[in-house]
């Protein structure tokens, strides 16, 4: 099943945007009677994100683009690596104007496809091709033309790509190609369309899904940094009262340490003085020892 699922994905993710969830459900009603299973697994497919399309049409339309963003980012991994100092800072600089580069290629791309992409999504399509420089897993999943939601990178911790991805498991998959788009030659005659009214209820209710995708992936985002900030603001409150405790307990040593000091000088005194006792004692019970002999 796999094979034949992953046709299916491919074909569906290098469709338009507003095609895909249409498409999607027509081939999963198709299989429902043959292959119950099969058809649960295309229904299961994820409709992408604006951002997440826009990176899956510029592989299949433009690799070459993806594929320098990919050798880029492995020779910038090598010398992060490797510790070149040199190259990784213009690596770095070659990423960021490659990245922003191809964002923008994206973008051309995307408005040849019939899709407008403001600069929230291009923000989206950026981070995800520099996380492709910065995690190899990351670089494999945009390659795979599978995305369906957008990527993030840190550069300490691996790419979380089980949501991100809608096959996991063919994150090494290679995408077919997706020709340029034929521009339509200008119609002689207007015909009205009779579902002209359903298309754009449709085409309205796909775009509301988009947005509501989105508005889910924002929100999730936010809920993740909040949580994030919370859990930081606790450690440093709870590192703020040990370094206090710390401190009240350095300045206690401190006091029992200058008393002590101050013990110790009496103490010195005191053994002198009796060192001094012990020896006139000791002369005087030697001379009482001598007259004791001379009697």
């Amino acid at each position: 099943m796999t094979d034949g699922l992953a046709d299916v994905a491919d074909r569906l993710y290098g469709l338009p945007l507003s095609e895909f969830t249409p498409a999607r459900d027509e081939v999963a009603k198709a299989h429902r009677t043959t292959d119950r299973a099969f058809s649960d697994a295309v229904r299961a497919l994820r409709k992408p994100s604006t951002a997440a399309w826009v990176v899956n049409l510029l592989v299949r339309r433009d690799p070459g683009q993806v594929d320098q963003v990919l050798a880029v980012g492995a020779a910038l991994r090598e010398a992060q690596a490797t510790l070149a100092a040199d190259e990784l800072r213009a690596l770095t600089r070659q990423r960021r104007q490659l990245t922003a580069a191809v964002t923008q290629r994206a973008r051309t791309v995307a408005l040849e496809h019939g899709q407008r992409v403001t600069q929230a999504v291009a923000d989206q399509v950026e981070a995800t091709l520099t996380a492709a420089m910065i995690d190899e897993g990351a670089a494999a999943a945009v390659r795979s033309g599978l995305l369906v939601a957008p990527l993030a990178a840190t550069g300490v911790e691996a790419v979380d790509l089980s949501a991100a991805v809608a096959l996991p498991e063919l994150v090494d998959f290679t995408p077919s190609p997706l020709a340029e788009p034929v521009p339509g030659r200008p119609e002689l005659h207007v015909v009205p369309d009779p579902d002209a009214e359903e298309k754009r209820r449709a085409a309205a209710r796909a775009e509301l899904e988009s947005a509501s995708e989105e508005l889910s992936t924002a929100a999730d985002a936010v809920r993740t940094a909040e949580e994030e900030l919370a859990s930081l603001e606790a450690r440093s409150l709870q590192l703020q009262s040990e370094i206090e405790e710390l401190r009240r307990r350095l300045a206690t040593l401190e006091a029992d340490q200058e008393e002590v000091d101050a013990h110790l000088g009496d103490a010195g005194d005191a053994l002198r003085d009796a060192r001094t006792d012990l020896a006139a004692a000791t002369s005087a019970r030697d001379r009482a020892q001598a007259a004791l002999d001379r009697l």
